[in-house]
């Protein structure tokens, strides 16, 4: 049965599994923000924006297939060469194309074919082949397994094993699922060795250098099996009475010690340096975060958020925190095995649907969230241990059933936080209207950030007439802008539009995509 021919956008913004999760989501990429998840703006509520974009029939999907290699080019309003030049940045450095949803002819293309590094845009072409292998209704399990003997007590006396495959979002309100499950089993305590099963994923694709030097942030949290909470904690720092200073951290972790050194001081808030924690691993296995000096009181409530650690210590800190808070005893070690033969399955835990999955992932560009889904691809596709090879092949497998050639496409590990990852703007395009004549449609178009009212849109074109009427997927680093999605234009007409910047001074170039957009949404005129 064909997909409906309208997907009306959301009145309603996006709600998060738990308040942690919204700060780390929010620094998730370089570059680009992200809402609380509070719902949208109030202009959009006010306005009541409703528009609409008309899918591809499948016949239009099936000419799609087969579309020629244009060379058209079409001269960029005024208002997008202007924002060029303003920002010192050549023509040559952007790539545009712009098509009519279902038509296999662009109406714009300016540097159609030519290889660039897409950022966070390369987003849309993981998860939409996620979407297609796995379908939006696949869910990650992780499960516990007992080996050892249970007393009356209650007791484990052998070891517990958690198997992980790549679950993206296992934050403390899901993993305490798994907690329960286990305790519901009738275990409430271990006299052995806490064992993390990892072979879902290859080894090599552990601790892979950081994209940058910011080696400590959460956007540069690789991939594990056991991802938990991102990898990050979130400090928040908050002036209280008597000169004093509260300090909460989520997720708990079993290792970790606070020591509050803070005092608040009057003044402007000129720096908020004291709410970066010193944290320090120390011999005995805990790990201690230091707050020292003055903390100006105008500064407020600050958060902070840290990659620290390695995957295994921080799942297993994470895990035996909530263990311990439900009352379970643990008396042994941790370290990582398979799960033997004869161990029995006592729990299952049953991650969100990949199309809430990819929400998050588009919605607010979380790489890891994205690398975890890029190898769950190659997993499910191939056979486990994933390789970032295998996942690129299989998705390359993919676009080409779908009839998609793209000769240029570079994969390297699906989230665009990469100098190795490459696609033209023309192959972008076709995977958009790929996309849009697929039956995964409505999720895919659903997960992109709404210009104006949420995601990484939330800020831009507020006060403009596409406000609401533009799924944008955006793209940041250091050198690059991009954007990729749909607009349904004020003429009653739908575009695809994308557009990369390549330059040493892409940041300064931002307002040239938001004209564009603009442009799009007045019909081109």
């Amino acid at each position: 049965m064909p997909i409906a021919s309208l997907i009306l956008f959301s009145r309603r913004a996006p709600q998060f599994v738990s308040s942690f999760i919204s700060p780390t989501l929010r620094s998730a990429s370089p570059g680009e923000g992200a809402p609380s998840g509070r719902g949208l703006g109030r202009a959009a509520l006010a306005l009541g924006l409703c528009a609409a974009l008309a899918f591809a029939t499948p016949a239009d999907a099936r000419k799609l297939k087969h579309r020629p290699r244009v060379s058209v080019t079409t001269e960029l309003p005024a208002s997008v060469t202007r924002a060029l030049e303003r920002a010192h940045v050549p023509l040559s450095a952007m790539s545009v194309v712009i098509e009519r949803i279902g038509s296999a002819t662009p109406v714009v293309a300016l540097n159609a074919g030519k290889p660039m590094l897409p950022a966070s845009t390369m987003k849309l072409v993981t998860t939409y082949a996620g979407l297609e292998i796995l379908g939006p209704d696949y869910r990650w399990r992780t499960r516990a397994y007992a080996d050892g003997t249970l007393d009356t007590a209650g007791v484990l006396h052998g070891d517990l094993y958690i198997q992980g495959t790549g679950d993206p979002k296992l934050v403390p309100e899901e993993l305490i699922d798994l907690v329960d499950r286990i305790r519901k089993a009738g275990i409430t305590g271990i006299d052995g060795g806490l064992v993390l099963d990892k072979r879902f994923f290859d080894p090599s694709t552990r601790d892979l250098p950081a994209f940058d030097d910011d080696a400590n942030a959460p956007y540069n949290v690789g991939p594990d099996p056991l991802l938990y909470a991102f990898k990050s904690l979130s400090f928040t720092v908050t002036p209280a009475s008597a000169g004093t200073v509260d300090i909460d951290v989520v997720p708990a972790l079993a290792q970790l010690k606070i020591d509050n050194e803070l005092h608040t001081r009057a003044g402007a808030c000129t720096s908020a340096e004291a709410a970066m924690p010193n944290v320090t691993p120390e011999s005995d296995g805990t790990v201690e975060a230091l707050f020292s000096g003055e903390y100006p009181v105008r500064c407020g409530a600050r958060t902070v958020n840290l990659a620290v650690l390695d995957h295994t210590a921080f799942f297993a800190g994470g895990f035996l925190a909530l263990w311990q808070q439900q009352g379970g005893t643990f008396k042994g070690a941790t370290r990582e095995g398979a799960v033997p033969i004869g161990a029995r399955l006592v729990a299952t835990h049953e991650g969100p649907p990949l199309g809430d999955i990819v929400r998050d992932i588009n919605k607010f560009s979380n790489n890891v969230m994205a690398r975890n889904l890029f190898l769950t691809i190659g997993a499910v596709a191939d056979k486990p241990p994933a390789t970032p090879q295998k996942s690129a092949q299989a998705i390359e497998r993919f676009l080409t059933s779908k009839g998609l050639a793209m000769p240029e496409l570079s994969l390297e590990n699906g989230s665009g936080l990469s100098r190795d990852e490459h696609i033209s703007a023309l192959s972008l395009a076709d995977l958009l209207q790929a996309a849009n004549a697929s039956p995964v449609a409505q999720v895919f178009v659903a997960s992109l950030p709404v210009a104006g009212v949420d995601g990484t849109m939330r800020n831009r074109l507020r006060h403009d007439p596409v406000l609401g009427n533009a799924h944008i997927k955006t793209g940041t680093l250091r050198d690059v802008r991009a954007i990729a999605g749909y607009v349904a234009a004020a003429n009653g007409e739908s575009y695809v539009v994308v557009s990369f910047i390549n330059d040493d001074r892409a940041a300064a170039a931002r307002a040239a995509h938001d004209a564009l957009l603009d442009w799009v949404y007045r019909g081109m005129r």
